[in-house]
């Protein structure tokens, strides 16, 4: 029980033969399972019955509480528990739908079509729900009424319009490019990117009062303001799509494949990248039901490692990650999914076992012959090239490498614009900004004699003899 994690998450209870019985969410998996056992009687038969038929648990950890409300009803719908009585009744979290129209109109729906519409959600908190409602009825108001707007305009609009609530598209006193501007601006907020609905606002506010339109400038200042005062809850974008058939037997052959004790819902997959040990960058990528989340990948420039050790830089990257995890600011996976062969794995392990994690399952994927390497398993897991949960390994660890590879490049190209300038000795960081700004590179200042450095104020003969030796030694 202990080793529950005190974090949000889902908890399955199994009978004796494996069969899900329950299916729970927690904001705190550890206090939420304990209580199940903290009283020898309930008043509910059920959950005595619960309890005494239980003999095993498998949980999930999520990232917040809102997803674990998504994900315990997902697998709900998935297995059907016994002890299960509302979700699995085929009760759905609502979504916000704007309609595929001329002048689109926005609406509440719990199902998903292809339509043409698009759909923001799910959201799993009625009043997070309401109170986003208000705001884009307020401030960003679309029509709710169901007109038919392709034949004649009607002579006077309705009540909503004289409120303030409806821009009045039926009776044509808006245009359609006014209004998508205004459909633009709720499907920013729907998607939570508040910052850039804000700049958008903030450019009409200033054009409004450079224009003297004080009224409007006034009413897009309280629309910022309230953008600011509004929390609502942020869902990893893969949740926000229906989870396929294909996906699920696709996580489950994995599950039975690697004989993990749940399914590998979050996947996360490490890489190292450098250049003859320069610029040495670790990264971990988050995959959710299959998906990449981009919104989840980590970069970490390693510290201890000197040299070229891919193995040790791995174990600190892991070990940094998962400290991480432990102390509360990012969610366990399921499945560790390292990019290389039997001796990262060994590596990658140790790490883990020193934070305490030994149970977290590892593998590692070795590239040239697509072999899986299991812990405490001599021979490699051989699959077929078709095999489908293989194809979803080596696209994590495919995206392991891109983003590995990435960093690096990107840590290069910073130490190229500003550290080898900044090194050679006689040379800070205002002298090397004050060459970039002039020459533009640092690839064109290793082009110069050193004369030409010379004309720049501050630079002088010996200076410039530096700089040019300097860059032209690193072959920038």
């Amino acid at each position: 029980m202990r080793k529950l994690p005190l974090r949000p998450g889902v908890y399955l209870f199994h009978d004796g033969e494996g069969t899900v019985l329950y299916v729970g969410k927690a904001k705190s998996l550890r206090k939420r399972v304990a209580s199940y056992f903290r009283h020898e009687g309930f008043a509910s038969p059920r959950l005595r019955k619960l309890v005494e038929s239980a003999r095993d648990l498998s949980y999930i950890r999520t990232e917040s509480e809102a997803e674990a409300l998504i994900v315990e009803s997902r697998l709900i719908k998935k297995y059907q528990p016994f002890f299960n009585v509302e979700l699995k009744m085929g009760e759905r979290y609502p979504f916000l739908k704007i309609t595929d129209e001329p002048f689109p109109r926005l609406e509440i729906t719990r199902h998903r079509s292809d339509d043409g519409g698009r759909y923001v959600g799910p959201f799993t908190r009625v009043g997070d729900l309401r109170r986003l409602l208000r705001l884009i009825e307020r401030h960003f108001p679309l029509r709710t009424c169901k007109t038919d707007l392709s034949g004649p305009r009607q002579e006077r609009p309705c009540v909503r319009h004289a409120l303030g609530r409806c821009g009045g598209a039926c009776a044509g006193l808006t245009s359609e490019a006014e209004y998508g501007e205004r459909v633009a601006d709720v499907l920013l907020l729907l998607q939570g990117n508040a910052a850039d609905l804000v700049e958008r606002l903030r450019l009409r506010m200033d054009r409004a009062a450079s224009g003297l339109a004080f009224e409007e400038a006034a009413r897009l200042r309280d629309t910022i303001r309230s953008l600011w005062r509004l929390s609502r809850q942020r869902l990893s974008s893969t949740l926000s799509h229906d989870l396929d058939r294909e996906t699920w037997t696709l996580l489950l052959r994995l599950q039975e494949l690697l004989g993990l004790p749940t399914i590998p819902w979050r996947i996360d997959g490490f890489d190292i990248s450098h250049f003859s040990g320069k610029e040495m960058y670790g990264v971990a990528v988050v995959f959710e039901q299959g998906l990449p989340n981009p919104s989840l990948y980590r970069r970490f420039a390693v510290k201890s490692v000197e040299g070229v050790d891919d193995f040790r830089a791995l174990e600190e990257v892991v070990g940094r990650r998962y400290r991480r995890c432990l102390e509360g600011e990012e969610p366990l996976p399921q499945l560790v999914l390292i990019d290389g062969g039997p001796l990262q794995l060994e590596f990658a392990a140790g790490a883990l076992a020193a934070l305490g994690l030994e149970e977290l399952p590892i593998v590692s994927l070795a590239k040239r012959e697509e072999q899986l390497f299991l812990p405490g398993r001599k021979e490699p897991l051989e699959l077929p090239l078709s095999d489908p949960a293989l194809q979803l390994l080596q696209r994590v660890r495919d995206e392991s490498h891109r983003f590995a590879v990435a960093s690096h490049r990107r840590g290069r190209d910073s130490r190229l614009r500003r550290s080898v300038l900044e090194d050679v000795p006689g040379v800070g960081k205002k002298r090397a900004a004050l060459l970039l700004i002039h020459f533009g590179s640092v690839q064109k200042i290793a082009s110069l004699e050193p004369d030409e450095l010379t004309l720049l104020p501050g630079i002088g003969p010996e200076t410039a003899r530096r700089i040019v030796e300097t860059l032209r030694e690193e072959k920038v």
